[in-house]
């Protein structure tokens, strides 16, 4: 929506103004963890603006492309898991969905254990449920869901192993069927430039496949080029 791409190329033309003031007064390397914030906001941005701004109203056109996949996947009898960094927008996106009648399964890093065990038992027996929503980092290990066929990655991760870890989770011993892993990546974004870094920082993805690496570590290798190109 036009709505989002005007509040996307004012927040990012923001970002790059503060960013550029912090080099030039010798502070970049000091406040690498705010620049951080600036940059998860865009990323937050590009995939449902409401999630950063209280009065935004534009709706996001990265959710209604998930919506759209979600709705034919689930008529043509597909199971599918929905992944993101960001439990705000899943919470968004699990609104969304029951609004139109979708039903689905909610993961992330504070489902106790047993819930844990419980939400993917059930989901794998469970034929009227086909969507579950995992944050990325909750998914990463100890989920055996073989009953889905479809991964769907909402946004991209510095990390793409990481995201591999979590397409595993429909990968595990005793799946029967081909599962489809859908990345999507909105055009003109922060989002193709992480994608571009992936192969441009090959050693900095390498040094990152311990997910439980903060992001000061992984931002203590990347240069100010490097923040500049991703706003860019």
């Amino acid at each position: 929506p036009k709505e989002q791409q005007d509040v996307y190329g004012v927040y990012t033309n923001t970002v790059i103004d503060l960013i550029e003031k912090k080099i030039v007064n010798d502070e970049f390397s000091s406040r690498k963890i705010e620049i951080l914030s600036y940059i998860t906001k865009l990323r937050q941005i590009v995939l449902d603006p409401s999630v950063v701004l209280d009065n935004y109203h534009g709706g996001s056109g990265k959710i209604d492309a998930l919506i759209d996949i979600l709705n034919v996947a689930v008529e043509e009898n597909h199971k599918i898991l929905v992944f993101s960094q960001f439990t705000s927008v899943l919470k968004n996106l699990g609104e969304k969905l029951s609004k139109k009648g979708i039903s689905y399964y909610y993961l992330d890093g504070s489902t106790k254990a047993m819930d844990r065990t419980n939400l993917v038992n059930d989901f794998n027996n469970n034929d009227e449920v086909k969507v579950f929503l995992i944050s990325l980092k909750a998914g990463g290990t100890g989920l055996n869901l073989t009953s889905a066929n479809t991964v769907v990655h909402l946004d991209p991760w510095w990390n793409s192993s990481v995201e591999n870890q979590a397409s595993d989770r429909a990968h595990r011993i005793g799946q029967k069927q081909v599962v489809e892993v859908i990345k999507l990546i909105a055009k003109g974004t922060i989002e193709e430039k992480i994608i571009e870094l992936q192969e441009r920082k090959k050693d900095l993805i390498d040094n990152m496949i311990n997910e439980n690496l903060s992001n000061a570590n992984m931002l203590s290798s990347i240069s100010e080029e490097e923040i500049i190109y991703l706003l860019q």
